[in-house]
C-alpha cells in the first residue's frame, strides 16, 4: 500500500528541514551553480555541504550535470523557487504579527 499523501507531504518538509538546504535552495533558485560557488555563501565546510546535496538530491529536489572536474547543480523543478518564495511571504506576515504585538507590549508598561 502507497503511503499516504499527508505522509508524502510530511517527508518532503522533513527534507527541507535543514538551514543549509534552504540556503542552497535558495541559490540555486538564482540559477545553476557549482559546489566551488555555494561553498562561500553557505558557509559550511566542503563535507557538509557535499552531504546536504546528497540529501538533496536523493530526494530529487536538484539535479545535476558534470563540465569537466565541476558538477554543477539546479533545482529539480521551478515550483521549489515559488515555494520558497512563498515561505518568505508567511514568515514576512508572522514576524509582522510578532512585532505588532511586542510594540503593544511594550506600549502598555
Amino acid at each position: 500500500m502507497d503511503p499516504p499523501l499527508y505522509q508524502l507531504k510530511a517527508d518532503f518538509f522533513k527534507t527541507l528541514g535543514h538551514p543549509v538546504r534552504i540556503r542552497v535552495l535558495e541559490l540555486l533558485s538564482v540559477r545553476e551553480q557549482a559546489v566551488a560557488e555555494m561553498l562561500p555563501q553557505v558557509g559550511v565546510e566542503p563535507a557538509a555541504l557535499s552531504q546536504q546535496l546528497a540529501v538533496l538530491r536523493k530526494a530529487n529536489l536538484v539535479t545535476t550535470r558534470r563540465e569537466g572536474s565541476n558538477v554543477y547543480y539546479r533545482l529539480a523543478s521551478p515550483d521549489l523557487a515559488d515555494l520558497l518564495h512563498v515561505a518568505r511571504g508567511i514568515l514576512t506576515g508572522v514576524l509582522q504579527g510578532q512585532a505588532e504585538l511586542l510594540a503593544g507590549l511594550r506600549a502598555t508598561q
